[in-house]
């Protein structure tokens, strides 16, 4: 999931892989006792191998579990970001050039958090992303 930092145009980026791209730990195991189980027994696999090959395949699962993590980190971020522009007033780049609005609201869907906005004539746009806003106003105190 491609998560916006506000200000930036990020593309639309897969960090998932597909089922079919990914092998868990289980599955690993399972082929390790198959290659056991089948070697030639006048040529046995040396144990240093073996051993090898759990070590990258565990330094790989470690290196997954460290991509879930960050991009746990920067979903929870994009959600922060989004929430703390609640009624602020923010301008807008979009197709037809600028404009600006308060936000009026948060909706969190797969793609990340998507504001609603309200322009100085009422209309709502929603659906706006994050990378979409180009200025935050400050609150102003009455």
């Amino acid at each position: 999931m491609a998560v916006d930092a506000i200000g930036s145009t990020l593309g639309t980026q897969q960090t998932e892989l597909t089922n079919n791209n990914t092998i868990n730990q289980d599955d690993f195991i399972r082929l390790f006792l198959a290659q056991l189980q089948f070697q030639d027994p006048m040529e046995p696999v040396d144990n240093r191998e073996f051993l090898a090959q759990l070590a990258q395949f565990s330094a790989l699962e470690q290196s997954r579990q460290l991509s879930q993590n960050t991009a746990d980190q920067l979903t929870m971020s994009a959600a922060s970001q989004a929430v703390s522009l609640i009624d602020r007033q923010v301008e807008i780049a979009g197709p037809g050039g600028n404009s600006t609005g308060r936000v009026i609201a948060v909706q969190f869907g797969a793609n990340g958090p998507e504001l609603s906005v309200r322009d100085s004539g009422g209309q709502v746009s929603t659906g706006v992303r994050l990378s979409q806003v180009s200025l935050v106003q400050p609150v102003s105190t009455p």
